[in-house]
């Protein structure tokens, strides 16, 4: 089989490096990439939201399966462009999309269907979001509507930092079109998880549990970033939990989708809220998160192109996910300034000296080649990435990893894992 990853970050990379291990592959396409994932696959340089360009090429390079990393070509109906032309590709269409790119949709569906979320209210008017606060009091949460990269969220501790984010949103237009409604949500306090699930849109099979950290600093402080580490499995899915999670989140929504006459194909993410050891849905994503795939994805044994192909064929009964005993983290290493302004162009060593060692992987996020050098092109620019028979023998693997790596600016949180550890 030929496949073509779509996306050009650590998920994407660790996507690939999975393909890659499948029985089935003959050969790899990637678009855009990365340095990284150009060692296992042909990297190519369209514009990922061409898509008419997209199946062209697919169509001439006889490529049987397509995989959708990031969540915009998905919102803007990749599948659907795909689908239309009789292509296999893994992902939900632009309809059932919706769920990510669009959090009034998604609280809306989950206020009509009874899954445990946040009180909300959604607003168009600044003016009017700014008196609703004014009246709720803090802490309190800020959403843009629309995708932001996983930074339009805001949770603000005083009424200043509430309206001062609302205009941010609206006013100064940081997050663009995305910012034309917001949510605003009561803040509930407790352990967050993510909760991801392969689905063909009838039957549900949960991946290993993990957590991530969304805070760019030690101690969950400083902004929120699309993540700085993961680990897996998390103990604060218990097996009790999961099965709550299972019934009173995933199940439920699917089945409220369909009710909606929408049919949801691919990876249906629940970014959650513990508290009480209930579950409340922050937001749903439609595509597997970043970094947590990296660690879930280290310890999938199950072929991936088999789990795909049974989606797309609506067989995924068929399929018994298989899991490693291990325990898998991945800390994200970034340029200095993220996810402010940050430089590109460094240099990067000591990848040669991490592939000598066992169970640790270097997934590229933000690499490239200039002169035939490996250089730092994004903000986030590495997800160092070991398994180990617990999360403490895997984090001080990965960090052992890390001491190896280096580039001028390079940041990353020395805390991953420390509060899954404290669990154990």
């Amino acid at each position: 089989m030929n496949v073509l990853v779509i996306g050009s970050g650590g998920r994407e990379h660790a996507i690939v490096w999975k393909v890659s291990k499948s029985r089935h592959i003959d050969k790899i396409y990637c678009c855009p990439g990365n340095a990284g994932i150009s060692e296992l696959a042909e990297c190519i340089n369209f514009d990922d939201n061409n898509f008419g360009a997209l199946v062209d090429f697919v169509k001439y390079e006889g490529i049987d399966l397509t995989i959708v990393g990031p969540e915009v070509p998905l919102s803007k109906g990749i599948a659907d462009v795909f689908e239309k032309e009789g292509r296999k590709i893994l992902g939900p269409n632009m309809e059932a999309a919706q769920l990510e790119g669009s959090k009034v949709f998604a609280k809306d569906l989950m206020r009509r269907y009874g899954i445990p979320t946040a009180e909300y209210k959604a607003f168009t008017s600044c003016l009017h979001a700014e008196d609703y606060v004014g009246m709720k009091g803090a802490p309190i949460v800020i959403k843009a509507d629309g995708l932001a990269a996983g930074k339009g969220v805001i949770v603000a501790e005083t009424v200043d930092e509430a309206i001062n984010g609302l205009r941010l949103i609206m006013k100064d237009r940081a997050f663009g079109d995305a910012g034309n409604r917001v949510i605003v949500e009561e803040c509930i306090h407790g352990e967050e998880a993510s909760f991801m699930a392969f689905t063909d849109g009838k039957t549900i099979l949960p991946m290993v549990s993990s957590q991530d950290h969304k805070r760019v600093f030690d101690g969950d402080n400083g902004p929120n970033t699309g993540g700085m580490g993961a680990y897996s499995p998390a103990p604060v899915i218990t097996e009790k939990l999961e099965s709550i999670i299972m019934e009173k989140v995933m199940r439920p929504m699917i089945r409220g989708l369909q009710s909606e006459g929408i049919k949801y194909k691919g990876i249906l993410y629940a970014g959650l809220m513990i508290k009480n050891n209930q579950p409340y849905v922050l937001e749903f994503n439609c595509r597997l998160g970043d970094p947590e795939t990296q660690p879930v994805f280290s310890r999938l044994k199950t072929d991936l192109i088999d789990i795909a192909l049974a989606i797309i064929d609506e067989k995924l009964s068929d399929i018994n996910l298989e899991w490693k005993p291990d325990a898998s983290v991945c800390i994200v290493i970034a340029s200095k300034g993220y996810p402010g302004v940050y430089e590109k162009g460094k240099i990067i060593t000591g990848l040669d000296d991490v592939k000598k060692m066992n169970d640790a992987f270097v997934f590229h996020a933000g690499t490239a080649f200039n002169n035939n050098k490996l250089v730092t092109s994004g903000g986030r620019v590495l997800g160092v990435t070991a398994l180990g028979k617990d999360i403490k023998d895997a984090k001080d693997w990965a960090y052992m990893a890390i001491e190896k790596i280096n580039f001028n600016g390079m940041h990353y949180r020395k805390d991953i894992a420390d509060r899954a550890i404290k669990r154990q």
